[in-house]
């Protein structure tokens, strides 16, 4: 795919340890794109570290962040490129060649938007590990709205921690919401679906990419997710609802853990239980005051936009 011009965009805030790996990560890339950083006035470094390394950094307040309005902010800044990479600042690439390979399904001119493959960071947990080995197989994939009736909710499925988005496919579904809380990915890949383009997932490119969360950090961001979901309700009634989906991981989650790791089956039904008991709880999100769902979620500054 040496014909697309391409650009790696990376949001950051803070992380300067975090960015600085991603960024030798990406200097040890096989394929030629440019790499673009949009800093949110970090306050640790990260933003010297990012001129020091980048030719091309956009820094905006921290106030001023959005997850799909800052994306498409650099879409429409940066308009000459073919393909937008976008990455995470706490994620970092496994080998050489996950930027080539992710660029491989755009040989197909209806691909719009392909979702790499993330392993859990080497010092992730055992529920950690299962989230990334449940949500990222190794095969590869191409997707269309016919393959709604098998897959589900999966048919969209993207990450905006290593996923690349033809601009031709973005800018024709209207380029990355402003409105939304998070999940602008999977909102953009449902677009892209229900306008006839086809969506990718390449197991051959691969990135670290995990969280240990507290019990009170997997709340708040089903919180989050919940939301979301109550909000794009179009995505669920054209690709399906989560409750089947969300009942296979538990019993993914349990047999990854195993017999002989018993131990940690409390700490799985108490996650999943709290999981369940925000997605309830964000369901009724209209009827809470802001000052409730500021601390009920994760993302709390999207509570004081216009979005909210």
């Amino acid at each position: 795919m040496q014909s697309l011009r391409v650009a790696c965009v990376i949001p950051t805030y803070n992380g300067r340890r975090d960015l600085e790996r991603l960024l030798d990560s990406l200097q040890r890339q096989s394929a030629t794109f440019d790499t673009l950083i949009v800093d949110s006035s970090s306050s640790d470094g990260s933003r010297e570290l990012a001129q020091s390394r980048c030719a091309n950094v956009v820094v905006i307040d921290s106030r001023e962040f959005n997850h799909g309005g800052t994306r498409q902010m650099m879409v429409e800044r940066f308009e000459h490129y073919d393909v937008y990479v976008y990455m995470t600042q706490d994620a970092y690439l496994e080998q050489q060649d996950a930027i080539a390979n992710i660029l491989l399904p755009f040989a197909d001119p209806r691909v719009g938007a392909v979702c790499g493959r993330q392993l859990p960071h080497k010092d992730a947990n055992l529920l950690a590990q299962h989230a990334r080995l449940f949500n990222y197989p190794s095969v590869s994939r191409i997707k269309t709205l016919d393959d709604a009736p098998q897959l589900g909710i999966k048919t969209p499925f993207m990450s905006n921690s290593f996923a690349a988005y033809r601009r031709d496919a973005l800018m024709a579904v209207g380029g990355f919401p402003r409105h939304v809380i998070l999940s602008e990915d999977m909102y953009v890949a449902a677009k892209m679906l229900l306008g006839g383009w086809k969506v990718a997932y390449e197991g051959s490119a691969v990135c670290r990419h995990s969280h240990n969360y507290s019990l009170a950090e997997e709340f708040r961001r089903y919180f989050d997710i919940g939301v979301f979901q109550c909000r794009e309700a179009w995505i669920y009634e054209h690709f399906g609802g989560i409750a089947g989906e969300g009942m296979r991981y538990v019993k993914s989650e349990l047999a990854y853990i195993g017999v002989r790791r018993w131990w940690w089956w409390p700490a799985s039904i108490l996650r999943n239980a709290l999981k369940l008991v925000a997605y309830k709880l964000s369901r009724q999100e209209r009827r809470l005051p802001s000052r409730w769902k500021k601390r009920l979620g994760m993302y709390k500054r999207f509570w004081d936009s216009p979005y909210a």
